[in-house]
């Protein structure tokens, strides 16, 4: 285990890392902005979505997101050019970490990736060679690091790909129509919107996405078969941006190909008048029994979180418990209708409730879809009325449609949703069977 971790290698490929994950985190913040995410999710919306237990996570008011994105970006930067590295670093992972926990109408699993390895790459030592840092303080300069930075990437990935490959092998994948009903929202875009709606296609990238999913870590592993799985990587990630917009995800995937190639292709390619490390010195610190069990409890974590969905009742796809934290990318596409009546207790009076006062468009969608919202908004709607002196029951007419079957009632219109509360590791019996 020492050997494995704690071996030296050429630090080349982090480094190097260290400068495409500033960038991208500088991108992606100050594109949010750009491209208008910030407006119409922080924003314009009255109230966000957060992670259950996080309700008190908001937005700030006004046009403060605007700064606190800003913000990010500078210190994407600062982690781009290695300068008050693991403060920079520890900072953009607190700043995103809370922007990921206070919405969830925008959930993907690349903001989740990117809160990982936020926290992960602060005790990283990206930093120690090619940085102001270590241009300020020559003593932090050094061309080696323990292999455990490495396997890190490495495992993650391969637990990552893993996961979104089984994901995808059931019957709505394998017969092709979830991914025709997500081409036909792409009929729209020039030259490529027609070849988009052919079925051959169809079956090319449901197939090719379970097979490049479950191999393309062991291919990136294995050196005869490095070069082509790189090319690969570009083809899938550069289709994936094009097709799905799904900002700095694909290109960030690209980045983790440094740590598969040999470290001196990198330096060769990079960072030229850098030295070359190969004495491979195993170096074993102090604290090597507490890092060892970290790394162990968070790997056994992320290998268990993805699984937990089997243990609640009914289908992820029609429920949604277990859905978040694991790696479930692209698996369906959902939509239906939603309705609420609230109910006062004193009097009996039935006061219908008109969704546009409350929510923007793609917070309604979430609504009518997925049940941890419409409990949120039950929720939201008792304290509203709560604060008017009014006790209330809260009801809600929801149908929805999975993969382009047809409607069904998700909830049981006869519960109140205000008087039911959350459980993060049971079943909700207010969640009507999906037969």
């Amino acid at each position: 285990m020492n050997r494995f971790l704690f071996k030296h290698i050429d630090n080349s490929g982090l480094v190097v890392f260290r400068m495409v994950f500033g960038l991208l985190c500088f991108l992606e913040s100050v594109g949010a902005i750009i491209t208008g995410w910030v407006r119409r999710v922080m924003v314009e919306p009255e109230f966000t979505f957060s992670f259950i237990g996080f309700e008190w996570l908001q937005p700030l008011p006004g046009n403060w997101m605007y700064v606190y994105y800003l913000v990010m970006g500078v210190f994407g930067l600062l982690i781009m050019v290695g300068y008050k590295y693991r403060f920079s670093m520890l900072m953009f992972g607190i700043m995103w970490t809370a922007t990921y926990l206070m919405q969830k109408s925008s959930y993907n699993n690349h903001y989740y990736l990117l809160f990982i390895l936020s926290f992960a790459m602060v005790f990283m030592p990206a930093h120690h060679y090619a940085s102001i840092d270590a241009k300020l303080n020559p003593q932090l300069k050094k061309i080696s690091m323990p292999s455990w930075c490495k396997w890190f990437f490495v495992i993650q990935l391969f637990i990552l790909y893993t996961y979104a490959s089984i994901a995808k092998i059931y019957p709505d994948w394998l017969d092709t129509s979830v991914v025709a009903l997500l081409m036909k929202n792409k009929a729209h875009f020039p030259i490529i919107g027609e070849v988009l709606q052919t079925q051959g296609l169809h079956y090319f990238i449901a197939y090719g996405g379970i097979l490049f999913d479950g191999l393309i870590i062991p291919l990136l592993l294995f050196r005869p078969t490095r070069t082509v799985a790189f090319f690969g990587s570009i083809f899938f990630h550069i289709f994936n941006s094009v097709v799905f917009h799904i900002g700095i995800f694909p290109f960030l995937s690209l980045a983790f190909c440094l740590f598969f190639f040999d470290p001196k292709t990198i330096k060769n390619l990079f960072l030229k008048k850098k030295p070359y490390y190969n004495s491979g010195e195993i170096i074993i610190p102090r604290d090597s029994r507490v890092l060892t069990g970290i790394l162990i409890i968070y790997f056994l974590v992320q290998v268990a979180l993805p699984l937990r969905h089997h243990f609640f009742k009914d289908d992820v796809l029609w429920t949604e418990e277990g859905h978040r934290l694991a790696w479930r990318m692209m698996l369906r596409a959902k939509n239906g209708t939603a309705s609420f009546t609230v109910v006062d207790k004193a009097t009996n009076k039935i006061i219908p409730i008109n969704l546009d006062d409350y929510l923007s468009r793609k917070q309604k969608h979430n609504l009518s879809t997925k049940p941890d919202f419409i409990w949120q908004f039950a929720q939201r709607l008792k304290k509203v009325y709560e604060e008017k002196g009014q006790s209330v029951k809260v009801f809600a007419r929801v149908y929805t449609s999975v993969n382009g079957k047809p409607l069904k009632q998700l909830i049981d219109p006869e519960v109140d949703l205000a008087a039911e509360h959350w459980m993060h590791f049971k079943h909700h019996q207010w969640i009507l069977p999906s037969k």
